[in-house]
């Protein structure tokens, strides 16, 4: 008996390193993958490979694990309400339990997992500097019977402290496209976001009368 709980408690370390070095593996990846996205998304919109990231729209991240429970009744709740991310970007990370809907030309649709594939959602920070020219998208996780389900989402902003100052890039700017948004910062946006009523957009605190 002894032997046997010395290997399964030596397993239960190796397994715990494990998860650990893969962790960290993951942290140290994703940001590198965030900024060859924010070089393409710059390139996307006329300008240099290094300005979103000169903007330092990555310098901030957080990474969040969430964890759905089975649930007996789905058809009477949701997993996480609709919404839009207070990010530049999200990269997010998903099992193959599923739920996550994307809202698609008024519809909800499901985004079917992929084995080794990443979600990555424009954020409502990258919608305002960009006017409009990216869309943040609005996006719900339906409860599942299956599960539990797990996720990992990686949320890319600017710096919180000092203050950095964003608003509409001047170069996407013109008299036949004029600023839809008044400037902001990090700080700002997500204490906004988190006060506001849950079928409003964080959008709308910033969106510029027309």
């Amino acid at each position: 008996m002894k032997n046997v709980s010395l290997a399964m408690k030596l397993d239960s370390q190796t397994l715990g390193q494990g998860v650990i070095d893969s962790t960290i593996e993951y942290l140290n990846q994703v940001p590198k993958l965030a900024e060859t996205l924010y070089e393409l998304l710059s390139e996307a919109l006329g300008l240099k490979p290094d300005h979103l990231g000169a903007m330092e729209c990555g310098r901030s991240r957080t990474f969040i694990g969430q964890y759905y429970p089975p649930c007996p009744e789905p058809e009477l709740t949701l997993g996480t309400s609709k919404h839009t991310d207070p990010s530049f970007l999200t990269i997010l990370l998903q099992d193959q339990i599923g739920g996550l809907q994307v809202l698609h030309e008024n519809q909800y649709t499901n985004v079917a997992p992929l084995p080794g594939s990443l979600v990555v959602n424009i954020g409502d920070m990258l919608q305002i500097i960009s006017n409009d020219e990216f869309i943040s998208a609005d996006h719900r996780v339906l409860a599942n019977r299956a599960g539990p389900r797990i996720s990992v989402a990686g949320f890319f902003s600017g710096p919180a402290l000092p203050g950095k100052v964003y608003g509409p890039i001047k170069e996407l700017i013109s008299e036949k496209h004029p600023p839809r948004y008044k400037e902001f910062t990090v700080g700002e946006y997500i204490s906004k976001f988190f006060s506001r009523p849950i079928d409003k957009s964080g959008l709308d605190e910033f969106r510029l009368q027309e």
